[in-house]
């Protein structure tokens, strides 16, 4: 699987994922601007993606002489929903001005997703019905992380299993991440794959066709409530109205604890011409008005069970979570 990202050491290697699946692009990110830029035009996307390649934008900040107020200051700004971007500021603030402890926290901030997302993907296969269709929404893979994947991470672990017979994937609109790239995640693993339009899922579910659904979250407040892409709400719903499982796989970076629910969760609005155009082209008038919020809340009552890597949390959430952002998995 071709990762999101690569530290060169003086410059960040990034895959273009506008322009997946038609053409596997790189780019050479070599300045904070670059990077910042990246996560705003949604070059690079997913939470804890993101949360890497800023801490790495810091990096390449101090290295171009600019100060670590001035780099978080800008990275801050770039995207205000995923709370692993100020979780990985965060981490970087405490290092401080050295390039080189910058650069050793970056790796290890990247090494610990890559790692969480094995761990979750063995914890969250447990949790997969035996002989199931899944459905997934957005695109929680290798793409969104440091390598394998939230919610396709555990897809995949319970594929190799042997649990799943079929994934469905949501095309997710306005900006297709289902459709360009979750689905090119699963065909490279050879994972029988069914490409449905968002306004499917219902019709799907209700013929008994899906067994689970599997999401990643950009953020979790103390309660469970979750912010994921727009329509995971939607989802959530139609889980609980048929009793199958709705399954959230996100690292413990994605806990925001500080929130008490969703409501306080900022989300939000991107820019109508992602709404209005596909591939270039204008499929509603120009003149239309548009409304896109990037993501919506599930409420924590509409989940099954959270998965991180430090365990698995079922309802009531908030003791769990509390205890797994202490660091303990009793």
């Amino acid at each position: 699987m071709l990762p999101a990202f690569q530290w060169k050491g003086d410059h960040l290697l990034l895959i273009d994922q506008r322009k997946l699946p038609w053409k596997e692009e790189y780019l050479r990110l070599k300045t904070l601007e670059d990077v910042a830029q990246a996560i705003e035009e949604m070059k690079v996307r997913g939470a804890p993606a993101i949360g890497c390649v800023a801490a790495y934008g810091v990096v390449l900040a101090l290295k171009e002489g600019k100060s670590l107020q001035e780099a978080v200051a800008r990275l801050e700004k770039t995207r205000p929903t995923a709370v692993n971007l100020f979780w990985a500021l965060e981490r970087m603030k405490r290092v401080g001005e050295d390039p080189v402890r910058a650069e050793e926290e970056a790796r290890r901030i990247e090494m610990e997703d890559y790692q969480a997302n094995l761990k979750m993907g063995e914890l969250g296969s447990e949790l997969v019905p035996e002989d199931s269709n899944l459905l997934t929404h957005c695109n929680a893979g290798a793409l969104a992380t440091a390598g394998y994947g939230t919610a396709v991470g555990v897809i995949r672990r319970a594929w190799e299993k042997g649990r799943v017979k079929k994934v469905f994937v949501d095309e997710t609109r306005p900006y297709l991440q289902g459709a360009r790239l979750t689905t090119w995640e699963l065909l490279k693993l050879g994972i029988p794959t069914v490409l449905i339009t968002d306004n499917m899922a219902g019709h799907f579910i209700s013929r008994g066709e899906i067994d689970a659904i599997v999401v990643g979250a950009d953020r979790i407040a103390a309660n469970g409530d979750v912010a994921n892409k727009i329509g995971t709400y939607t989802l959530s719903v139609l889980a609980r109205e048929h009793g199958i499982k709705f399954i959230v796989a996100a690292p413990t970076s994605t806990l925001d604890l500080k929130t008490p629910t969703g409501r306080e969760i900022p989300i939000e609005e991107r820019s109508k011409e992602e709404v209005l155009f596909i591939n270039g082209r204008n499929i509603a008038p120009l003149e239309v008005e548009v409304r896109h919020p990037a993501f919506d809340i599930t409420p924590a009552s509409n989940i099954t069970a959270i998965v991180t890597e430090k365990g698995v949390v079922h309802p009531p959430f908030e003791e769990g979570l509390r205890r797994l952002a202490d660091g303990s998995n009793d």
